[in-house]
């Protein structure tokens, strides 16, 4: 029986208690944790559906239409909505007003099949007046997001499922292609490639120190020049060398001989005049407030943080009522944001601060969201960072004043400055020699006061020179030149990407939506495509490989104008332009202007794997890519036809550093390992050590067999001989990670060699417990009951009474969680304590229920008691991984869509 109250469903149970706090006992607020339902696996088709849905789970026969099915997790979120429903007179969907958030709210329309008025409600900022505002104007659902973002999933799965089977055959078992994913990692390989590619030039430049004399207007400062011209003739700069290493325009490249001799003339000479002084005035305008790209990139730049943890911060600021949705590319503030920016600025910096006029900004994108405003702090008045400091942690505190303050600027007055470069003229020896110096002074700070962007690593920043403080300088004045110093440089390859600069780069490709890069990024790193080194990213050799398979047979998908078209066309589907079945079965089927992926996927003819994994490096080697990973294969030079020589390759050395001498270098290096410990004294056999293909070993080895006596009688027949049986395969075993093959001793070697060791025997079943090292590290097994081991020590080391206790402690995804880095109080909705753990895949948090793991790049010694309950209670909004899931109907008439 309807209680007369409202039901209200948003995504986030994060956000349940701020907005039931606004909205009062009229309302029920409650959560649908994400989505609900998605696309079903090949396993929970029904026999009955196999044949229309078995593929994909979709019927690309029949309006390419989805099976959908509830997670384990979201049928129990149904039945608590559905039971909360029977008691409300009025439903309304506020999930989040994006594609994602539209299309959760219309699976919770076909799900509960509401009998009661149904209202869509949306807003962009968790305060009192926005909640409110938001009950009083709902409006109908948007079918056409909903498309898009069905279609994008299907087209995702489609993608997926036609084409990471070839990498599975070709390359390795477990890769994966993707829409984006695919694109995002062509970026970074094919960023390599051209560092790979990079022909380094050398140039000599030289730096002096320029003094005033004693009764100039400004007396005895000094200030640095760079020498730009000799005899009229520009010098070079590494600006001036394109990839090749080769001059772009002629100008003079001095050699070192030639830079040491013009740096001794212009020291002799011991004096310099100005030839030529030139102020130039300027300004410049502050950035448009954050959108989730841009946001992205500066908390890359300034905070270190990744795009990953960037947005489960901005997701938590949020939800906790600090920020507006962080998920926009729309650059536009309300009015009333405008009006509380200048207001503060006004405030806290003087009248001179903002313009006469508020400024606008439009989105660059054509299909920026323009309903969501950029992200800002929330309200009619901004909190200042200092304001809100005990309300945060560390990192919330650390963005949302990176937010506040790029906010700010964003609606403050034009930064004012004037350039003063100075050319000074020398007699070196008969040659005339010109220096430049350049000086930047503001004359009035502007935005600058509040906020100043982070620039990325560019090609060629060495040649630039920092601005300095000019002296007061007359043409005609004479200054005194001191510290003259050749200085050799050589010109760099482009930086490789960071995630701020991949995320830029995505951007500017129309590659992906601002709100998935966070996304894309976290799946190239974790399926091993990339790694970071510091803030770069560096592909691997498996990403080569991905690479190199897809351009070669499936460009069209990879081709980051196609890859934005797609996008674009999403977007029209967004906008209603475009129909999601007529545009999926141009997509699969092809059409006269496209060939289609099943066409693609049919036709691909044969691959070569081989070529496929293998990378020349130069005539001395080739690169190859195997089960096991890379290494190199090098011919026998004593037997061209015999086997040829593998090489390993370390691990951090990144593809672009594998140059020819490298190779060389790894190639002619002393082979690690193969020493002889010394003898087994149970049975008299050699003990050597081993670096092999896999990681460094111990083996035990046979006695080489003694030759036989020749026979007494040459002449007499031989005897008929048996055939030889097979040589027993000598004993080895893996050394630990901590062990070394320059270091390891023969006791250790022969304890490693007797493993298994039998730890003791368990009093209850009788079953034989044992210690031993695996391919995942060590453990220990009852059976067939195994249980991860914290160290590898503790093979030689744990006892059976600790082996017991082991095995009484809960199993967790066949393994035991580590011991505790810190201990925490009680988690307020579980109600055991909180412990901060190291497990096997990083540090995570646990009450003992649920883990979540800490994300990449937050520092573990800084996690607080709030960050822990914060984590599990995004781990528990997502819910466990999917296992097994109930089949249900369908999509019906519900809510009708193309």
């Amino acid at each position: 029986m309807a209680t007369g109250k409202k039901l209200v469903i948003v995504e986030s149970p994060t956000k349940m208690k701020s907005i039931q706090g606004y909205l009062g006992d009229d309302y029920e607020v409650l959560s649908s944790v994400g989505h609900i339902r998605d696309l079903a696996d090949k396993k929970q088709i029904p026999a009955e559906k196999k044949d229309a849905y078995g593929k994909y789970s979709i019927d690309v026969e029949n309006g390419f239409d989805p099976y959908y099915v509830e997670s384990e997790r979201g049928r129990k979120t149904v039945t608590e909505l559905k039971r909360a429903l029977k008691q409300a007179d009025e439903l309304l969907l506020a999930t989040d007003e994006d594609r994602e958030g539209e299309a959760i709210a219309w699976h919770l329309l076909e799900t509960l099949k509401p009998k009661v008025p149904v209202k869509r409600m949306v807003f962009h900022e968790i305060t009192k007046d926005a909640i409110r505002a938001a009950v009083e104007n709902t409006r109908e659902l948007d079918l056409a997001l909903v498309d898009a973002q069905e279609t994008r999933r299907i087209l995702d799965r489609l993608y997926g499922w036609d084409v990471s089977p070839v990498l599975w055959f070709k390359v390795q078992q477990g890769t994966s292609a993707g829409r984006v994913q695919s694109a995002a990692t062509r970026l970074v390989v094919d960023r390599e490639r051209e560092r790979m590619a990079f022909v380094s030039a050398s140039y000599w430049s030289i730096d002096t120190t320029a003094v005033t004399s004693p009764d100039a207007k400004d007396p005895e400062k000094s200030f640095s020049a760079r020498l730009v011209r000799v005899d009229g003739g520009s010098l070079a700069r590494g600006s001036d060398f394109d990839d090749r290493g080769e001059l772009k325009k002629a100008v003079i490249v001095l050699s070192e001989d030639e830079a040491r001799t013009l740096a001794e003339a212009i020291r002799a000479a011991t004096r310099a005049s100005v030839s030529q002084l030139e102020s130039k005035p300027g300004t410049r305008s502050p950035k448009a407030p954050f959108t989730t790209s841009t946001m992205q990139q500066e908390a890359g730049r300034k905070l270190s943080m990744s795009a990953k943890h960037a947005m489960s911060v901005a997701q938590r600021l949020y939800e906790k009522g600090f920020i507006t949705y962080m998920r926009t590319d729309s650059t536009a503030l309300s009015k009333q944001a405008v009006e509380a920016a200048r207001a503060q600025a006004v405030t806290l910096y003087g009248d001179d601060a903002v313009p006469a006029n508020p400024r606008v900004y439009r989105s660059k994108s054509k299909n920026a969201q323009e309903a969501h405003e950029a992200i800002r702090p929330s309200g009619d008045e901004f909190r200042t960072p200092s304001s809100v400091a005990g309300e945060l942690d560390r990192d919330e505190q650390r963005l949302y004043d990176l937010i506040w303050k790029r906010t700010m600027a964003s609606q403050m007055s034009d930064a004012k400055y004037e350039t003063t470069t100075v050319t000074l003229e020398v007699d070196a020896g008969g040659r005339r020699v010109e220096l430049t110096a350049s000086g930047t002074v503001y004359t009035f700070k502007g935005f600058l006061e509040a906020y100043e962007e982070g620039s990325d690593e560019k090609h060629g920043d060495s040649d630039t020179s920092s601005d300095q403080s000019l002296p007061q300088l007359a043409v005609g004045d004479v200054l005194q030149l001191s510290e003259v110093e050749p200085k050799g440089h050589a010109t760099s390859p482009k930086p490789r990407y960071t995630e701020a600069s991949l995320v830029k780069a995505l951007e500017e490709k129309g590659i992906g939506r601002p709100s998935t890069f966070a996304s894309i990024i976290d799946v190239i790193l974790n399926r091993g495509y990339v790694s970071k080194r510091g803030q770069a990213l560096i592909p691997s050799w498996l990403a080569f490989s991905v690479v190199r398979l897809l351009e070669q047979h499936f460009a069209d998908l990879v081709d980051y104008d196609f890859t934005a078209a797609l996008e674009d066309d999403l977007d029209a589907i967004a906008r209603g332009e475009q129909k999601r079945v007529d545009w999926l079965h141009e997509f699969y089927w092809g059409s006269d202007s496209q060939v289609g992926l099943r066409n693609i996927v049919d036709n691909l003819g044969e691959i070569d794997a081989r070529a496929l994994n293998s990378t020349p490096i130069g005539d001395v080697a080739t690169l190859r890519f195997g089960k096991y990973g890379p290494y190199l294969e090098v011919p026998n030079a004593e037997d061209p036809e015999g086997d040829p020589r593998r090489v390993n390759i370390p691990e951090d050395l990144a593809p672009d550093e594998l140059t020819v001498a490298k190779a060389i270098e790894l190639i002619e290096a002393p082979v690690a390992g193969d020493r002889v410990l010394g003898e087994n004294p149970e049975n008299g056999k050699s003990i050597i050590v081993k670096d092999g293909r896999y990681g460094p070993y111990v083996q035990e080895v046979e006695p080489e067999p003694e030759e036989p006596a020749a026979p007494v009688d040459a002449d007499a027949p031989k005897k008929r001989t048996t055939k030889k049986k097979d040589a027993p395969k000598p004993r080895t075993a893996s050394l630990f990670k901590s062990m070394s093959v320059d270091t390891v001793d023969l006791d250790t070697a022969l304890r490693l060699l007797s493993l298994p060791r039998t730890v003791g025997e368990d009093p209850e079943s009788g079953e034989t417990i044992t210690a031993q090292n695996g391919r995942y590290g060590p453990y220990l097994k009852k059976g067939t009951d195994s249980r991860t081991l914290e160290n590898e020590q503790q093979i030689f080391d744990i006892t059976l009474e600790q082996a017991l206790e082991v095995y009484k402690q809960p199993k967790y995804g066949a393994r035991r969680a580590a011991s505790a880095l810190k201990e925490f109080d009680a988690d307020p909705t579980s109600g055991k304590p909180i412990k901060l753990r190291d497990g096997r895949f990083g540090p995570y948090v646990t009450d003992g229920e649920t883990n979540a793991t800490i994300p990449r790049g937050e520092d573990v010694a800084e996690v607080t008691f709030e960050r822990a309950v914060q984590l599990l209670a995004d781990k528990r909004a997502k819910g466990p991984a999917p296992k097994r899931k109930r089949a249900t109907a369908t999509r019906k008439s519900t809510a009708k869509k193309s």
